[in-house]
């Protein structure tokens, strides 16, 4: 049969958890029905062959970066619409073929399934600031944070070939408009965030890092800033404690200083979640 897409899974040393992501993304599929490129960057582990062994098309390069692997994948693949999948997040063959129709619809040209957030391996503090950053983040959240994000053949036009950028999915968030963009309900991504408070703080300065450069090459955030009356008003209302907002706090402030001290933070594999 001919693919209904294309998959590009940019992967660097992820030995340890592509073999699950793939297993997951080709559990349900008829043969031939994805069109599935890894692509193994500078990696100094058994990644390429782990991807192999799944049966799947694999590119090795010794040049590291995510935003390199995801052209090299991109030029890899030969069907629309295309979901970038992060190698340490699961996504369903079924929610590829919710994630492939909605963006058939008319004037949708990018999507990204709902998260679903796996806590279980996480620490007391590290679980109750994501608890409390999903609050915040999550009705804004749209195509950047949940691991993958698909695009029709004129979506693809507009983000292809990808600039060197730190936060791919926050610059394919960034550069369309709600009504071009959506949110699938019947397409689930599993995330296993960071399970310590430093591995959560490397990945905050990360996410910081990335957002400047897009404000810098002219991509604001559409949505603004977050102010702090939007975490009084969970607080007030009840749906976040006292307690988890004093360590979101607490964590936030070591964020942004953190932010502040570091520079060239590059694209890197968080050990803590896998």
């Amino acid at each position: 049969m001919s693919p209904i897409a294309g998959v590009v899974v940019p992967a660097h040393n992820e030995e340890a958890v592509l073999g699950r992501t793939l297993a997951r993304l080709l559990a349900e599929a008829a043969p031939g029905e994805l069109d599935v490129v890894v692509v193994a960057n500078a990696c100094r582990d058994t990644t390429a062959k782990v991807a192999a062994e799944a049966g799947v098309r694999v590119i090795e390069t010794p040049v590291p970066g995510k935003a390199h692997a995801l052209r090299l994948g991109d030029d890899a693949c030969q069907v629309f619409p295309r979901v970038y999948l992060d190698a340490d997040v699961e996504l369903s063959t079924a929610s590829v073929r919710a994630l492939a129709a909605a963006l058939a619809e008319p004037g949708v040209l990018a999507a990204a399934p709902a998260p679903v957030w796996e806590l279980g391996a996480t620490g007391w503090l590290a679980r109750r600031v994501h608890r409390v950053h999903d609050q915040l983040i999550g009705p804004r959240r749209a195509l950047a944070g949940v691991g993958v994000y698909a695009l029709s053949e004129a979506g693809h036009a507009r983000i292809f070939p990808m600039p060197d950028v730190i936060a791919d999915d926050e610059l394919v968030h960034r550069s369309f408009t709600p009504a071009e963009r959506r949110v699938v309900a019947q397409a689930r991504s599993v995330i296993r965030p960071a399970r310590t408070v430093r591995a959560h703080l490397n990945r905050r300065v990360r996410v910081r890092q990335g957002n400047r450069q897009l404000t810098e090459l002219g991509l604001p955030a559409p949505e603004g800033r977050l102010g702090a009356g939007r975490l009084a008003a969970l607080v007030r209302s009840g749906t976040v404690s006292p307690l988890d907002a004093a360590c979101y706090l607490a964590v936030l402030g070591a964020d942004r200083v953190l932010t502040r001290r570091r520079r060239g933070i590059s694209w890197a594999t968080d050990a803590s979640s896998r």
